[in-house]
């Protein structure tokens, strides 16, 4: 054995000096070495399975190699069990169908969602209403027609809210819960608003029509029975109700009219079906329709520059008729006389100057004569609460007051019968002594105190 090996080992390094020759005389690069490691390098998901595919196969063709050999008894090396141990094995892939705990658990935390967003249109107060009403008529088509909700339901939307309200119990332990927290005032006023039952409408019927029932005869009827009305009904509630069912002749001793059998017409309405309107209508006359558009668009204008020209009105201006002194009335405290018009002061501070689109003025000075050289506020009188008058110049030109001028930024006393002359304009200025002795009075007595 051990010649044996030796020979062979001669000639395979034979064969390989024999391969290095050709390969220099030929002229090529010898072939690089590599190393003989096994590298861990990451697998796609197609190449886990080709490699497991390559695999199986050489296992199953390879019977009579190394297969052969390990099921002959002979255990792998070390190294053998380290690439087995490290060969990737193929993977599992998740069955997409969740075990059932999993499911239960999912569904129990979407249930929720699916009835809240369920109850968007439903409020707790649409369920107040609907409970009531189906336990005071035991109809949902009565309901649908007779309750006014929140929103616009469906006959449909109540039937299938009301089998939810009683057979999911999800959806009713919310509602009852949301019910709850209303506040007490609103669920008062939602139990206000309970139909009628047959039972509380027969015993209303027996009213009579003739009688003019009160608040007590109602109330009576409560106390008598108490068993057949809702709990919050009220006398007031009863009494309109009555008034209700009387109206569309629904009482015990009304009885409702046969309808016509001929021409005869039986009410008001039936006479207006038979009016051709085409006959009504009159011819359309378009100049008169011109005519009142501009007249009334004409007033409405006037309106409102009146509108806007109120605050003019705490100064009156009146034309002068004579020379005689002026009456003064128990609201005007001193006028300001000029050749054409009057301004009656009414308050205690009024501006003199010209008005302008832009700046609106007390006492337009512009309606006595030619004002262009008054500036737009000219000045100021003020009366004191000691009853003394005072005329301050806000504008460029002086005024002149008996003669004297007042320059721009001083005031002057003004006193009964004064002449204020302002850019050739001359006006007197006339007080109410009776009113102006009452405010020194007043004054008086206030000072000592």
């Amino acid at each position: 054995m051990a010649s044996g090996t030796a020979s062979r080992s001669e000639d395979e390094e034979s064969l390989a000096g024999q391969k290095r020759a050709s390969s220099q005389a030929l002229g090529t690069i010898p072939k690089r070495r590599s190393s003989s490691r096994f590298i861990k390098r990451k697998k796609f998901d197609d190449e886990l399975v080709e490699s497991s595919l390559a695999k199986s196969s050489t296992r199953v063709k390879g019977a009579g190699g190394v297969e052969s050999g390990r099921c002959s008894g002979s255990e792998p090396s070390s190294s053998e069990k380290k690439k087995v141990s490290k060969a990737p094995s193929t993977p599992v892939p998740p069955s997409p169908a969740p075990t059932p705990g999993l499911t239960k658990r999912v569904k129990k935390s979407k249930q929720p969602l699916q009835v809240t967003k369920d109850l968007g249109r439903w409020k707790p107060a649409d369920d107040l209403l609907l409970i009531n009403a189906v336990l005071q008529t035991n109809d949902l088509t009565s309901v649908h027609l007779g309750v006014k909700f929140s929103c616009r339901f469906t006959l449909r939307e109540v039937q299938e809210r009301w089998y939810a309200l009683l057979y999911d119990p999800v959806i009713s332990k919310l509602a009852c819960q949301a019910m709850r927290q209303l506040h007490p005032e609103a669920i008062a006023a939602i139990q206000s608003k309970a139909l009628f039952s047959k039972a509380e409408e027969q015993l209303l019927s027996k009213v009579g029509s003739s009688s003019q029932p009160t608040l007590e005869t109602f109330q009576d009827l409560l106390h008598t029975h108490p068993d057949a009305f809702y709990l919050a009904r009220t006398a007031k509630a009863l009494q309109a109700h009555w008034q209700l069912m009387k109206q569309y002749y629904l009482l015990e001793d009304q009885t409702v009219q046969p309808l016509p059998k001929g021409d005869q017409v039986l009410n008001f309405s039936d006479a207006e079906d038979l009016i051709d309107d085409s006959k009504l209508k009159d011819m359309r006359d378009e100049v008169l329709e011109h005519e009142l558009t501009v007249a009334d668009r004409r007033q409405k204008r006037e309106i409102r520059q009146l509108e806007q020209e109120l605050h003019k009105w705490q100064v009156l201006v009146d034309s002068i008729t004579g020379m005689g002194s002026p009456d003064f009335d128990n609201q005007t405290l001193a006028v300001l006389r000029g050749r054409m018009v009057r301004y009656l002061m009414r308050s205690r501070e009024i501006t003199l100057g010209r008005a302008t689109k832009d700046n609106q003025i007390d006492v337009d000075l512009s309606l006595e004569g030619p004002a262009w050289k008054i500036s737009r506020k000219q000045g100021v009188i003020k009366l004191k609460n000691n009853g003394d008058f005072f005329i301050a110049n806000e504008g460029r030109r002086p005024i002149y007051i008996d003669g004297r001028p007042v320059l721009c930024g001083s005031k002057w006393r003004l006193s009964n019968n004064s002449v204020v002359e302002i850019a050739s304009l001359r006006f007197v200025f006339l007080i109410n002594q009776d009113l102006i002795a009452l405010i020194r009075a007043e004054a008086a007595k206030i000072t000592p105190q």
